[in-house]
């Protein structure tokens, strides 16, 4: 077998950090599900870069497997994402369906790895290799995903689980929703060595000072629309599977799903899908794209309320919106992958980096405008 690439941290591929997916590998796990017929093939390997995933081939016809490392996802983790998804496709929600073994259960576990089996959804996968960190493809497709995002909200009403057990590469804005953040990170750290080891030697307490805590000071009147709400927490394109005509046909991968709010996932949106962050520099290019962000918020208030203090809220926490994810990056590549580069590029470009872009002239024009359209 040729060796197999995913998405790196720029715009090229790199070799995976995690080995694919085998028909040996997988006989012995989707033997559980005796309904599937043997194993014959793994049809496609997916590109994204925290799991091994992609579609197999069995005797009845195609699944989706993703197998994850255990430090990083348990079947106990698993099962919190997929108790969500049943609770959306109980409110008819257009996501993908786990499928569950004769006992029962949706995650498996064998030695080191967990296991989860989805049934191939409906759909066009026209974004199979596009960059999660580069914008949608026009506002017909940034509409249909605010839709998707506000479609989703109203499903998840009523689903009051605790947030995730796990820190680890799961969405959150637990840090900067309170008075001292730096308190926070700091507690945080306290808890997870993994990310003390990776915040050693680096002046974190002086940079987020110096990048976030100014964007906290003007979010902070408007912390109390940021009400809690179970979000997917990741709707950029790649996704999405679509129909002929352009609608979002099935909302895929809940990995990092969690007890945010509906503003901080309407805020994801943009931020995945409407910034071309593949190119962040020093602020001389104009990464933003105003015109995707109005059409992701237009079609989100076509199919759910945005209130006027969500709407005050939005622009304030977009430049802030990454900041627990890009922690679990620099702790997830330090501790599990133990690769320094992308430990690098995870706190100095992403937690640092992208608000600090937000501070450039093109970035406060970015906010502006979004904040005069939301008025």
């Amino acid at each position: 077998m040729s060796a197999v690439t995913h998405h790196g941290m720029g715009t090229g591929r790199v070799t995976s950090d995690w080995p694919p997916l085998t028909v040996a590998e997988l006989a012995p796990i989707l033997a559980l599900y005796p309904k599937l017929g043997p194993v014959r093939a793994v049809a496609w390997h997916s590109p994204r870069p925290f799991a091994a995933s992609g579609i197999v081939t069995c005797a009845a016809g195609d699944v989706f497997v993703k197998r994850h490392h255990r430090a990083v996802r348990s079947a106990a983790d698993l099962e919190e994402e997929h108790r969500f998804m049943a609770h959306l496709r109980a409110a008819d929600a257009h996501v993908p369906m786990v499928l569950a073994d004769e006992d029962g259960r949706t995650a498996i576990e064998s030695g080191n790895r967990s296991y989860e089996i989805h049934a191939v959804s409906s759909g066009l996968d026209l974004y199979r290799d596009h960059k999660s960190w580069s914008p949608i493809h026009g506002r017909g497709h940034g509409r249909a995903a605010g839709r998707a995002v506000g479609t989703l909200h109203r499903a998840a009403a009523g689903y009051n689980a605790p947030p995730r057990r796990t820190g680890l590469l799961v969405a959150d804005f637990a840090l900067f929703n309170q008075p001292d953040p730096l308190a926070a990170v700091a507690e945080r750290a306290a808890r997870r060595p993994c990310l003390a080891a990776a915040l050693a030697g680096r002046p974190w307490q002086a940079d987020m000072e110096r990048v976030l805590l100014p964007w906290h000071a003007a979010l902070a009147p408007h912390l109390k629309a940021l009400a809690p709400l179970w979000s997917h927490n990741d709707l950029h394109a790649s996704n999405l599977l679509w129909t002929p005509a352009g609608a979002v046909a099935t909302v895929m991968d809940f990995g990092m799903s969690n007890r945010t709010s509906a503003v901080f996932d309407l805020a994801t949106a943009i931020e995945r899908n409407a910034m071309d962050w593949l190119f962040l520099t020093d602020g001389a290019i104009d990464i933003g794209h105003g015109a995707l962000a109005a059409t992701i918020i237009g079609g989100y208030r076509e199919v759910h309320d945005l209130t006027a203090e969500q709407a005050a809220a939005l622009p304030h926490l977009l430049p802030l919106v990454h900041v627990d994810f890009a922690l679990s990056e620099l702790e997830y590549f330090h501790g599990i992958t133990r690769s320094e580069a992308n430990a690098e590029l995870a706190y100095t470009e992403f937690l640092l980096g992208h608000a600090a872009w937000f501070a450039t002239p093109h970035g406060r024009a970015f906010v502006d405008d979004l904040s005069e359209g939301l008025a």
